[in-house]
């Protein structure tokens, strides 16, 4: 093989390997973004009702719901838009606004959450 044609060759395999580094790139970017939109409220803590309810979300999907002294541990499931908190067998399903807070049940205690900052 003349020189020539052999650096022809490392540049096309040098090509396809750019290609795949940018593709892994890409691909371990998207999916970090996903991982951290994924899990918008845990690792959160949500009040509402002038301060008088407050929802922690920690990992593995157990949460602590706190109304004034007393505190009620749960678990909660999240689906894209949606939290659903499960409390001593109740199921209350929040959706998640654009601008972070939650909104549950009009009316309720639980009706409007705001992330604590």
């Amino acid at each position: 093989m003349e020189p020539m044609e052999e650096s022809r060759g490392l540049m096309k395999k040098n090509k396809l390997g750019a290609w795949t580094q940018i593709s892994l790139v890409v691909l371990v970017g998207c999916g970090i973004y996903l991982s951290g939109c994924g899990g918008k409220v845990e690792g959160n803590t949500y009040t509402g009702n002038g301060g008088v309810v407050t929802i922690e979300f920690k990992s593995g999907g157990k949460a602590y719901v706190s109304t004034g002294p007393v505190s009620t541990p749960c678990t909660y499931e999240e689906s894209g838009k949606t939290v659903t908190l499960i409390c001593e067998g109740d199921k209350t399903v929040f959706t998640v606004d654009d601008d972070g807070a939650l909104n549950g049940p009009q009316g309720g205690m639980l009706g409007r959450l705001t992330k604590k900052k």
